[in-house]
């Protein structure tokens, strides 16, 4: 995990970059890369609050290394990123409370989240040593932001994560395959704890005035 700074509209702004090569298999939520597929790196690049970019894609592909790789954006401070790892998993968060957010609101609720466009407050990187399906992938996802919903619920925030939170899951791309990612699979109760302990950690340390 490599740390840099640059500069945008006036803030000094961090940006996390994991190089991992080829090899890799991921599969994310995020705006660019997302899906299932070889990937070569993740970004987690800090923007400012209120960001207004209409090129969020192509703004991310220009802080990252060149080729396939996944890029994420939070208003969270990227420097602030906790790490936890269970039973050779690791897991990356970076989060930021400014409004958590259930998943299930009222139709037509006005979320402050979302006007104007505070772009990502929880991201979260997975690294699993085993290779998986893609339906194991896919449960992966969800046993992620299970255990990041009970860590929130644990800390006292009101809210399932925030409007735009993005998750990444990286595994090799050779070998043999785990077929389940679920939180009571082996490989999927490893990535609920290390996301859990890292999402409890950064949501303990959060402090209203951060920001994100």
């Amino acid at each position: 995990m490599k740390l840099t700074y640059r500069t945008e509209d006036g803030a000094r702004l961090g940006t996390l970059l994991w190089e991992f090569g080829p090899g890799w298999r991921m599969i994310s939520s995020a705006m660019l890369g997302g899906g299932i597929g070889p990937r070569e790196w993740v970004l987690n690049a800090q923007v400012v609050a209120g960001y207004a970019r209409m090129d969020p894609a192509e703004h991310l592909a220009s802080l990252g290394p060149g080729g396939d790789g996944v890029g994420m954006m939070t208003a969270a401070s990227v420097d602030r990123c906790v790490r936890a790892g269970d039973g050779g998993v690791e897991a990356y968060a970076t989060v930021g409370l400014r409004v958590p957010t259930w998943a299930a609101a009222p139709d037509g609720h006005a979320d402050p989240e979302l006007a104007p466009i505070r772009v990502g407050t929880i991201n979260i990187l997975v690294v699993a040593p085993v290779a998986m399906t893609d339906a194991a992938l896919v449960n992966t996802v969800m046993t992620v932001t299970e255990a990041k919903t009970q860590a929130l619920v644990e800390t006292g925030y009101p809210g399932t994560g925030t409007a735009s939170d993005a998750v990444c899951v990286a595994v090799p791309a050779e070998g043999p395959q785990e077929v389940f990612g679920g939180p009571r699979s082996e490989w999927g109760a490893r990535i609920a704890r290390a996301v859990h302990a890292a999402v409890k950690s950064g949501a303990e340390s959060w402090r209203p005035g951060d920001s994100a």
